[in-house]
């Protein structure tokens, strides 16, 4: 424990393993909310006019993907890992965030 933290952004490896045990742990949590919300993802057609509305459209793709991003990234995620690419594993772990973000705005902008 005595090397925790070297130079301020240099964690060690068994630190970083655990991290990414969490944030594995999170987008299981955020798969749950995401098979919720691609069950009511036809609710944003609810509203006169959505049918033809291209953001309605955008959100429900990104509503029904959400959950398959929750799976896919940890996946991918660990592979990167495994091969010694932790920059780019953490990127990859990240897509869910960036992915919810998204789909919060432009919902945000579906009328209804």
């Amino acid at each position: 424990m005595a090397t925790t933290l070297k130079t301020g952004s240099m964690i060690d490896r068994r630190t970083k393993f655990v991290l990414m045990v969490l944030a594995t742990c999170a987008c299981g949590g955020l798969f749950l909310l995401g098979v919720v919300g691609a069950l009511f993802s036809p609710l944003v057609f609810d509203e006169r006019g959505n049918l033809l509305n291209p953001l309605a459209w955008l959100a429900f793709l990104l509503m029904i993907g959400f959950w398959i991003v929750c799976v896919v990234a940890p996946f991918v995620a660990w592979i990167l890992w495994r091969r010694d690419r932790e920059t780019q594993a953490w990127a990859v772990m990240s897509a869910p965030l960036l992915w919810g973000f998204a789909t919060i705005t432009v919902l945000q902008f579906v009328p209804g």
